[in-house]
């Protein structure tokens, strides 16, 4: 249950916009194992979706282009594969949970019938066996199959998130992508989604990718975190090496930021100044500018990971010069 289901190597992500480029993905190296769920945390911008929709090869190109990297799932290179082999992907193994159900969900079908071609499209099935699979599945996320005939302007945002999460998981997929799923949902949906996301990952054995920038989701959902910050990773580590021993500057700033019930202070700690220009990125450490640790060695040099503890890594120039 330990092996590397989903490795990303040296990753880099450029966008044209304007006569400039974008530098959105900036040499980023992950791994997902089977069965457990990856946290991706930052602010928006970060990269975060970049990351996810690389994996899919969903990336509007032009003006997004894939620079250099590889992107492994099962030992197999993503990037690598023909156009036709990448369609049988999509759907079928790798699943993408889209951060807003209303503009994911085409508004002249109904709802049975957008989960049923998904079903058609990557199994041997008639149209009446893939119209009780779709029943199965929306009977699964708790959606009564009366429902089959329903537009989604018909259904609630939790509903609707529900529906998408179905679709995503009609064909057993062993990866799915969550952009950020539950952001406009009130905080009841929310934990129901969550529950039932984490339920359905046990039965089926499935990895997750999770983007959010809701650490309090991180904490009841992932089992590893890459906090990420202007393309590049910064902190990586398990969920207990984030939440019990951060160490990045800007991972600190993150949870400083948070609301706490046995402090006094009456207002939070904001990290200061704003996410840089991804077309004018500073040299150095990125998160430089912003740093209140910030040296002046950290402006000229580029710092790599640095392993701190087994499993635990920090990009950071304190470490470098072996500062804790």
């Amino acid at each position: 249950m330990s092996e590397e289901f989903l490795k990303i190597k040296d990753l880099v992500v450029e966008y044209s916009s304007g006569g400039q480029i974008v530098q959105a993905v900036n040499g980023v190296d992950l791994t997902v194992k089977k069965g457990q769920t990856l946290g991706l945390v930052g602010e928006t911008g970060a990269g975060k979706t970049t990351i996810a929709k690389a994996i899919l090869r969903i990336l509007p190109t032009p003006p997004a282009k894939i620079k250099q990297g590889e992107i492994f799932l099962d030992g197999e290179d993503l990037l690598k594969l023909p156009e036709k082999e990448m369609m049988k992907v999509r759907g079928n193994k790798i699943a993408m949970i889209f951060q807003d159900p209303m503009t994911a969900l085409n508004p002249t079908m109904t709802v049975g019938d957008q989960i049923s071609e998904v079903v058609l499209q990557h199994n041997d099935y008639t149209k009446q066996q893939a119209q009780e699979r779709t029943i199965e599945m929306l009977e699964l996320v708790g959606i009564a199959s009366v429902r089959y005939m329903d537009y989604p302007h018909q259904f609630s945002g939790g509903m609707k998130q529900r529906v998408v999460i179905a679709m995503a998981l009609a064909c057993n997929p062993e990866l799915i992508l969550a952009d950020e799923p539950t952001t406009a949902l009130d905080v009841t949906i929310q934990a129901q989604v969550l529950d039932m996301m984490r339920e359905l990952r046990e039965k089926f054995n499935t990895s997750m990718i999770l983007i959010t920038h809701d650490l309090g989701v991180v904490a009841e959902t992932c089992d590893d975190v890459a906090v990420i910050y202007a393309g590049e990773i910064v902190e990586y580590g398990t969920r207990e090496h984030i939440f019990r021993n951060p160490q990045h500057p800007y991972t600190l700033g993150l949870f400083g930021s948070l609301p706490k019930l046995d402090d006094d202070s009456k207002r939070l700690s904001p990290i200061h100044g704003l996410p840089p220009d991804p077309t004018n990125l500073p040299d150095g450490c990125k998160f430089g500018p912003r740093c209140p640790d910030c040296k002046g060695e950290c402006s000229v040099k580029n710092q790599e990971m640095k392993e701190i503890e087994p499993g635990h890594f920090v990009r950071c120039c304190k470490f470098a010069r072996g500062g804790v």
